[in-house]
């Protein structure tokens, strides 16, 4: 077939080509026969479209089943107004070059409106179900968070940076890491960036950096991995916490209109629902929430150093049915369970200046002031038996003169879950990494 003054565009293009032979290139995505007439579905990175045929003519190798779908085909034909159609035309007089046949059974059927596969089935050939469009809705959703993120920070000032992936000393005092030979000496996979983007601070005042994370932790949970793209904020010359809370607020506040503006289509596909951020984020202390989990469950959570996924679904469903929001700050966590360049609360010192915002009930972000003083670093590092020889370099940043500041991480694959609803961290992740998968 030759392409010789026709033009190739792509599926979301065509309702602008009414009457004109285009090109279409992409995967077969199925073929369906009714009365007499076939239908072949074309998929390309975009969406797809259908031509219409009443005679096999050229179709003849897709009809007959001499290749099977995901074949990759050139299929040209004349745009045509169809109301019942996708996107209200298809392609009618059509044409097939066949460029890449499939003649082998696939491994999970895709060309369904749901994947049917078991979890483990779908992630064993991750490779070739994220094609399905709706799994490739969420991936080009989590492109659009990372493209929001980065356009309203850029928008305040913020430097984006890129920080080392190997490094030298853990950022958690040395708990569930990766270790990595590092030609004789040991070095570890970058828990965080925490270090460096504090150190940066000092730099550029205002710094980001979207970039993987890893975490040796032993977990098999469904909204855990061992590697996630974390997306993180530092900022100098802040009041406190709560002026690193306003800045995160007006970040998700961007993502979710961005998202609602720019990507619609994979929205519906992914089932997303798109929630409301109010100009102010309700919020409540970690010990009022302790002792509202009482009040209202029975269950006494106090003195525990952290809240269990059940707590965090428990104040969830309270900031939806008392503030009606999606979203609930969690403030003053103790310092017992916060890392050690955590700031104190000056008024309650056994509690930090740091928080958690919970998005439908679970945690999505971290985040806090931190210390800026060298003498204080010296204190927090003696106090849990730390030596400083590890923290070297970090440390000498603060002997220099450092402003009070703080910053926050979001967890994109998680960001993703709660959007969508998905029951699984692993669902929101290209090729997940955990206790049991390092392929594909």
């Amino acid at each position: 077939m030759s392409n010789l003054g026709i033009e190739r565009v792509r599926t979301t293009e065509i309702a602008a080509h009414v009457g004109r032979r285009v090109d279409l290139w992409g995967w077969l995505h199925a073929v369906r026969r009714l009365g007499g007439v076939t239908f072949v579905i074309v998929r390309d990175g975009w969406g797809m479209a259908q031509a219409v045929a009443e005679e096999t003519g050229q179709l003849a190798p897709i009809v007959e089943g001499e290749v099977q779908p995901e074949s990759v085909i050139r299929l040209s034909g004349v745009v045509t107004t169809a109301p019942q159609a996708p996107g209200g035309v298809e392609l009618h007089q059509p044409e097939v070059e066949i460029v890449t046949p499939v003649t082998e059974p696939l491994p999970v059927l895709i060309g369904k409106k749901e994947v049917k596969a078991a979890l483990t089935t779908q992630l064993d050939h991750a490779v070739f179900v994220n094609r399905h469009p709706a799994r490739r809705a969420v991936f080009r959703l989590g492109a659009g968070v990372m493209a929001a993120f980065r356009a309203h920070l850029d928008s305040r000032g913020f430097t984006e940076i890129q920080t080392p992936k190997l490094v030298a000393s853990a950022t958690e005092s040395g708990a569930n890491v990766f270790a990595v030979d590092y030609f004789g000496q040991k070095a570890f996979l970058a828990q965080s960036p925490q270090f460096y983007k504090q150190i940066m601070v000092g730099v550029f005042e205002r710094v980001y950096e979207v970039a993987p994370v890893f975490r040796a932790e032993p977990h098999d949970t469904t909204r855990h991995i061992n590697e996630y793209v974390s997306l993180d904020v530092e900022l100098g010359f802040i009041e406190n916490h709560f002026t690193v809370m306003g800045v995160l607020r007006d970040v998700m506040a961007h993502i979710f209109a961005s998202l609602s503006a720019q990507y619609a289509v994979e929205l519906a596909l992914a089932g997303a629902q798109l929630p409301t951020v109010p100009a102010t984020i309700p919020h409540i202390h970690f010990a009022d929430a302790q002792e509202l989990i009482l009040s209202l469950h029975g269950v006494d959570v106090r003195g525990e150093p952290d809240l269990s996924p059940q707590d965090e679904r428990w104040l969830g469903e309270w900031a939806q049915r008392e503030h009606g929001s999606d979203f609930l700050f969690v403030t003053g966590y103790p310092m017992a369970k916060r890392p050690f360049y955590t700031h104190p609360d000056p008024a309650r010192p056994g509690y930090s200046n740091s928080f958690d915002l919970l998005f439908r009930g679970t945690e999505l972000v971290t985040g806090g002031q931190r210390l800026h003083r060298y003498a204080d670093y010296q204190a927090a590092l003696a106090a849990r038996s730390l030596s400083e020889a590890p923290f070297a370099s970090y440390l000498e940043t603060f002997r220099y003169g450092m402003p009070p500041h703080g910053g926050f991480a979001i967890g994109l694959e998680r960001l993703l879950m709660q959007l969508i609803g998905a029951p699984n961290l692993r669902l929101t992740t290209l090729f997940p990494r955990d206790l049991n998968r390092l392929t594909p």
